[in-house]
């Protein structure tokens, strides 16, 4: 490692002397991370006279600044239209999302320079930099990360509204996910890297990988990246020096014990990418080697997953057309997953012996990892997902034009939707929430909802001119199942996009009801025998007038009969609608 390092180093300082050094490589200890006005100013310089080389802005983040987008063009086509006709493909990567881990930002600096200066730009690939993702979090720069070996200074990890990013793919509560969203689908790449940092665990190396996990990925792009692409940048990072091992390790326990696969769910932004049928990669270098190893390894990945992307360009695009036409005649959709404990592979890990010795602090018991006594053993490999929570499509969603956020993230990620020509009372199925639970502290601004459990109910009910029909015949079948049965993960009722229906609008004065609910029962014989099955089966309802007061009124023409009813339609069958 050693001797590529150093020859990393000098080849990067014979190019840096002709061309434009970024902050790290000027910086003498080269644990210096750029600054946002630092990256912006670099790229708008290396611009200049760069025919292949075009800056992009995109949106505006919460604290008011666009997206930079550097993209490269070995034909200087810089449309994505044209692109996608060229039937070149398109490579995504993100920077800076954390901008305490900030390799990804300086690295990238590094690498679009050598890229333009030697003329190795790909020839059928388009490749596509966002410079740096949280710029708000990157402009409150100190230190924030006491588990970190360097740099000196960097970004917090919250953004200006103390979100954390990698979080708010799905729900895009900030300004940056919506930005961000624009360009993924605007581009539409067929890969897409995140480069980050990890916690965790001490070991001896300086990457780890997470990858779409292969049991929720389309059996297509499972197949490949599986077999072909994953296994091709373990070995290409090994011969470079920089030997990985999939992210995980110390999660669950001591790293011996065992690693577990990453599952990364649509709020991360691997599994929001994954929706769209992308295939997606995060690296994690560690946070306790240097900085500057930290930097060169994550040059070297993003160079070797350049060179495959290239090496493989036609099938990546055979491939994505394949998958998307597959998704969109796919009838079941996962929407949650768990580990399967009972399928277990093995996998060579390289650890450090875990020790534990008296605290300095407290002078108890506490954990370290000694670097004198490395290991290198076989330990279990949880690479293995089951669904835990499946549905079928419906033939189209409606979707009523009173849900504003959810319509125009459906907009924003280029679902197809058309609108009802005027009032129509349809057959559908409804959803009713049977039961839900609710966290008990806020998570990025929200309390997300978990353990769902719906009544699916038959119902008339009248939608309105303008409200939205979505056909589940995409290629973007995926984002659209997942996002609106509620009962998936990172769903948009997991987010509480839909809180509203929960509550209970009109209620009723007992002593006034008391008079109504008596008449009832006294015109309605079956409402009086489903009252006395309900209380000889609940004794504290038998014991509770006012729980049978209530009964009563629940199962009344008075009670709203939209309380807890999710207010997404689920059209079964093909019917025709007079849209617009």
């Amino acid at each position: 490692m050693k001797k590529y390092f150093t020859l990393l180093f000098c080849l990067s300082s014979f190019f840096a002397a002709k061309a434009q050094l970024t902050p790290f490589e000027q910086s003498k200890d080269k644990n210096y991370t750029a600054t946002y006005a630092e990256v912006v100013s670099y790229y708008n310089k290396l611009a200049v006279n760069q025919p292949q080389m075009r800056i992009i802005n995109y949106g505006s983040t919460d604290i008011g600044k666009p997206l930079t987008l550097v993209v490269l063009s070995k034909d200087k086509v810089f449309d994505p239209v044209a692109i996608k006709k060229q039937n070149k493909r398109v490579l995504l990567i993100n920077n800076g999302i954390h901008p305490g881990e900030p390799e990804g930002i300086d690295a990238s600096m590094m690498l679009v320079r050598d890229l333009l200066k030697k003329n190795q730009l790909p020839k059928d690939v388009v490749l596509c930099f966002i410079a740096l993702y949280n710029i708000d979090g990157s402009l409150n720069r100190g230190l924030s990360r006491a588990n970190q070996n360097g740099p000196r200074a960097y970004g917090f990890r919250g953004n200006y509204r103390n979100l954390d990013l990698n979080r708010d793919f799905i729900k895009s509560d900030s300004r940056n996910a919506l930005a961000f969203a624009q360009i993924l689908n605007t581009w539409q790449p067929e890969v897409f890297l995140d480069n980050h940092t990890s916690d965790g665990a001490d070991y001896q190396y300086v990457m780890t990988l997470i990858e779409t996990q292969k049991d929720k990925q389309n059996p297509t792009l499972a197949a490949y990246t599986d077999k072909t692409l994953t296994p091709d940048l373990y070995k290409g990072m090994k011969q470079s020096g920089f030997e990985m091992i999939p992210y995980g390790a110390g999660e669950h326990g001591l790293p011996d014990s065992g690693i577990v696969s990453f599952m990364e769910t649509p709020r991360f932004s691997t599994g929001y990418a994954a929706q769209h049928n992308i295939i997606s990669y995060m690296t994690e270098t560690h946070m306790l080697k240097p900085f500057d190893k930290r930097v060169w390894a994550t040059y070297a990945f993003m160079q070797h997953l350049i060179n495959i992307c290239q090496r493989d360009a036609k099938l990546l695009g055979d491939m994505k057309r394949k998958v998307d036409a597959e998704v969109a005649q796919q009838k079941t959709f996962a929407l949650n997953w768990d580990v399967d404990n009972t399928k277990v592979d093995t996998i060579t890990f390289k650890g450090y012996a875990a020790e534990h010795k008296p605290s300095d602090v407290s002078g108890l018991t506490r954990l370290y990892y000694d670097r004198n006594k490395p290991y290198t053993k076989t330990v279990k490999f949880f690479n293995t997902y089951k669904a835990t929570a499946t549905a079928d499509k419906p033939v189209a969603y409606i979707i009523p034009q009173a849900w504003g956020k959810a319509i125009a993230l459906f907009k924003l990620n280029k679902v197809a939707m058309s609108r009802l020509a005027h009032d129509t009372t349809l057959n559908l199925q409804m959803y009713y929430i049977a039961d839900y639970k609710t966290g008990q502290r806020p998570y990025e601004g929200h309390y997300v909802h978990t353990g769902v459990k719906l009544n699916p109910v038959d119902a008339k009910v009248k939608f309105y001119e303008g409200d939205y029909v979505v056909y589940v015949n995409q290629p973007i079948n995926r984002y659209i199942v997942e996002t609106l049965e509620p009962q998936g993960v990172d769903s948009f009722f997991a987010w509480n996009f839909f809180d509203s229906v929960l509550g209970q609008k009109e209620y009723f004065s007992d002593y006034v009801f008391e008079d109504v609910a008596a008449g009832l029962l006294q015109k309605d014989p079956d409402l009086k025998k489903r009252l006395d099955e309900a209380k000889a089966a609940d004794p504290k309802l038998e014991a509770s007038a006012g729980a049978q007061i209530n009964w009563v009124y629940r199962n009344s023409p008075y009670f709203e009969k939209t309380v807890l009813r999710y207010p997404i339609g689920r059209l079964l069958s093909n019917i025709k609608l007079d849209l617009k």
